[in-house]
This record gives C-alpha cells, structure tokens and sequence, in this order.
C-alpha cells in the first residue's frame, strides 16, 4: 500500500513537472516570434521538416517570415535570417544581441574557463588580449604572409607526392592550416605525418562533427540527463580532455624555458601577462585559462578554415572553365619563378573575387554556436526575453535575392565591377558579424588567398568518378559531417 502511494506520489510530481514545463512554454511562445507548434516537453524534436534548422530553413522563412523560434525541448532558439534582418540584429542591436547563451556541453569541455567562460568581464579581457597577441606576432602583417607562404610550399611537396593519382584532401590541407596557428601559438610547425598532430586533428574534426549535430543541441537542453547516457559526446568529451593534456604539457614546456626579453609565440605572451596579473583577484590569466584559449585557437583557426579551402577546390574542379581562368590570371600578374604574396591581393582581382564566391556559395550553419539577447529585447514587433538562444542563418544572408543578383548561382561576378575590378560587398559575412564576429578574420581571409592562389599555381584540381556528378554545395556538408568521403586529383601544372 505504502509504496502504491509512493508511486502515485511520483506519478503526480512528474504530471505537475511536466505541466508547470508546458505552461512556462507556451507563455513564452505566445511572446516570441512565431514558428512550428511545439509539442509537448519535446519542443519541435520529433517534427519532420524543422531541424537542423539548416536543413529547413526556406520552408520555415517561406511559411513565417525572416525571424522565427523552433524549440528543442522546452527550450526556445529565435533564428534570424536574410541580410537585412541580420544587420538590424547583430549591427545595429550589437549589444542586445551579443550575449553568448549558456552552452553546458562547450563548458563541460572548457569547465567555464577561456572562450566559454560566463563571466562577461573575463572573456572581453581574453578576448581582447588574444586579438592584440595575434596582431603582435603578424596577423595581417608580411611575417605571417611569409609563414604562411612557407607551408602553402610544404602543401605543394605533399601534393606532387601524390603524382596525380586520387586522394582525399581532408589530412594534408588541414595540417597545412594547423600549422600556421601552431606557429604562432606553440612557435613551430608539424610534420604532416607527426601522429601528436594527426590524433589531435582528429580529436577536433570529431569534435566539430559532433557540435553541428542535432545531438549536441539535445544535450545543451538535457545535460543533467545526457551525462549519465551513453553515446558520442562521452568520446568527444575524453578526447579534448586528452588534447587538453597536450597543450598544458607545452605550457609546462614554455614556462621552463621561457625568456621575457624573447617571446616565442602567444603561450609565452600569456604567461608573462600572467606574471604581471599574479595579484588579480579574477585570476584572469591563469593557467587553465591558457588552455583553454589555446585548445579554442586550435579549434577556430583550423577546421572553419580548411573546410573553406577545400571546398574552394572542389569548386574549381567542378567548374573548370573558372579554374582555368584563375590559372591565366595567375600566371599572367606572378608568373613561375615566384610564389603569390599578398602585394597581389589587389593585383589578382578575379582571383579574389573567386575565392569570396566560394565563401558566398558554401552553405554553413552557425547553429553550433549561437547568439544570446544580453536584456529583453522588442526587436521587428515582438519580444525576445533576455537570455534567449538566437541563431544567425548566415547562409540566408548570401542567397538573399536582394543582395546577390544570381544568388543560386556560382558567379564571380559578384565582386567584380564594370572595369573587373573586385568590388567589396557588404551582405558578404562569412565571419559573421557585429560583437561576436570572428576575432581571426583577418588571418583567415590571409590563409585562403595564399593557399588557394599557390595551388592554383601549382596544380590544376579534378574530380575522380562518382564525385563528378555530385552537387558540390550539398555533399560538402556531409564532407564536413564526416558521412561522405572525398576523391581529388592534383594535377601538376607544366612550368
């Protein structure tokens, strides 16, 4: 009897948990923009056609308008789309919506510190310190257009090793972009068979893999349940605490040897800034701090990147005619006896302007790593209450019919004007935009046009098969999820 009412006891605190869950749902629903009818507890989870939101967003934006909520679970994400709406948002409301919403998974991973700390104060210093560090030792200055000069050659000798035959590009071309961060933060580069440096591009495709799925978005709304499940995250989890190790074995390694009067690269920047900041009451600068903005520079200045270069490629090969014109372009301005630099940024306008249309053309989610409105915020006639999840479909930014005048379409044209001059194009915003736009832009835009511009000199790319008649935009997201694999050849070009 007694435990037929301990039962019934139970049965009646779930009904009421679930029933005070829902009420607190749909009065928030009845505020926020509108979107699918959540079911109960469940939010959107089981509804076909609504997530990934990257999967569904025409339909959502056709049926609702530019700004709608879809809910994993209880839990609102107001998704904003198209070129307009999104300048008003993260521009023009830059304060409003420039929160970074709790994200219980990246913080099991960085345990609060670095990048995904909750304190605001802590991570605008860091945030700011990384920037000017990165300033320091060449972002956007000629020493690390050499550096990066220097592995886009160490790419070509991988490259002609592979004498033509079909390969897959994932491992070289993100070594080659790992390498430049690692000189700036460890202060040397890798080999590309080094297995420290292959297990731990590794540990970060996966994790990167996983942070786009719908399973790390379940986990960020039930992370008190999904810790004691089985499943992906608990492997990706072990693997960055053994990256993790990795780095903090390189910072015991700086601070041994660490000289003031010679700083090597951004860990011995941070640790003499961590001298000097010993009576801080924040411990700003700690070491675990360093860890973690490290394991997260390794992160954002590799995959974003590779992934982009890649694709530039498989771009090329899928439209030859651009290649070819890119080559000719190439050789007419640097020719064969030197390497393109960045003097040539202006000097190879088609060049560039076909590096940005692949950035336009690449369909990207951002749903991994969102927004947050920072107070409550009446934005486009509705109410969006402080803390919401919101998400930038940045990909509706660069097919915004509006903006782009064959936005379906891969078309240089784009940033080319009458005289085939580049031309800057302000709905272009693969770096997102407004106060969490990406602080390594600058070095990204670098790496792209070196890497890119030396293969072209270099190599003339192909698809092998099967992979030709596939379409480009849609099976590079499986690429990246790692559910497909890719066949290239590089075929060396004749001096």
């Amino acid at each position: 009897m007694e435990l037929a009412g301990a039962g019934a006891l139970l049965l009646l605190s779930l009904f009421f948990t679930i029933l005070f869950s829902s009420f607190k749902m749909y009065k928030k629903k009845s505020q926020l923009p509108p979107g699918p009818t959540p079911w109960l507890f469940l939010g959107n989870l089981l509804q076909k056609d609504v997530l990934p939101v990257y999967n569904f967003y025409k339909k959502l934006v056709d049926k609702y308008g530019p700004i709608f909520t879809v809910w994993i679970g209880p839990k609102p994400i107001v998704v904003i789309c198209g070129y307009e709406t999104m300048i008003d948002a993260f521009v023009n409301h830059a304060e409003e919506f420039g929160g970074r919403p709790a994200m219980p998974f990246m913080e099991r991973v960085s345990k609060y510190h670095g990048p995904f700390t909750r304190n605001e104060a802590k991570w605008r210093e860091l945030h700011r310190f990384t920037f000017s560090t990165l300033r320091e030792f060449g972002m956007g200055k000629r020493t690390m257009s050499e550096r990066i000069q220097e592995e886009a050659l160490c790419l070509v000798e991988e490259l002609v090793a592979t004498q033509g035959q079909a390969f897959d590009p994932r491992r070289s071309f993100t070594c080659a972009v790992k390498n430049v961060i690692c000189s700036v933060v460890f202060g040397n580069r890798f080999d590309y068979k080094d297995q420290v440096l292959l297990e731990n591009l590794r540990i970060m495709q996966d994790l990167m893999s996983y942070l786009r799925s719908l399973s790390m978005q379940i986990y960020n709304v039930f992370p008190g349940i999904m810790a004691y499940l089985p499943g992906q995250h608990r492997k990706v989890l072990a693997d960055c605490g053994k990256m993790q190790a990795f780095i903090r074995e390189r910072v015991e390694s700086h601070r041994r040897t660490l000289d003031p009067q010679n700083l090597r690269d951004y860990i011995d920047c941070f640790l003499i800034r961590s001298e000097k900041k010993q009576t801080d009451p924040e411990d700003i600068y700690s070491t675990e701090e360093l860890v973690q903005c490290v394991f997260g520079l390794c992160i954002a200045g590799t995959l974003n990147c590779s992934d982009a270069l890649v694709f530039s490629l498989m771009v090329m090969a899928k439209f030859p005619h651009i290649q070819a014109k890119v080559q000719r372009e190439i050789d007419e301005v640097v020719g064969a006896n030197r390497i393109p630099g960045m003097d040539d940024w202006v000097r190879l306008p088609y060049t560039n302007a076909v590096i940005h249309e692949t950035q336009r053309f690449e369909k990207v989610s951002l749903e991994g790593f969102p927004r947050a409105t920072t107070c409550r915020t009446e934005f486009w006639g509705y109410i969006i209450p402080q803390s919401t999840t919101v998400v930038p479909m940045l990909t509706t930014v660069h097919y915004d019919p509006l903006q782009w005048e064959t936005p379906e379409k891969f078309n240089p044209g784009h940033f080319l004007d009458e005289k085939g001059q580049f031309r800057k194009r302000y709905a272009f915003m693969p770096f997102s935009a407004g106060k969490r736009a990406c602080p390594g832009e600058a070095l990204a835009r670098m790496e792209l046009f070196l890497f890119f511009s030396v293969l072209l000199q270099n190599f003339t790319f192909q698809l092998v098969g099967e992979f030709k008649e596939k379409d480009v935009k849609s099976f590079h997201i499986q690429y990246k999820m790692k559910s497909a694999c890719l066949q290239m050849q590089a075929i060396r070009r004749s001096k």
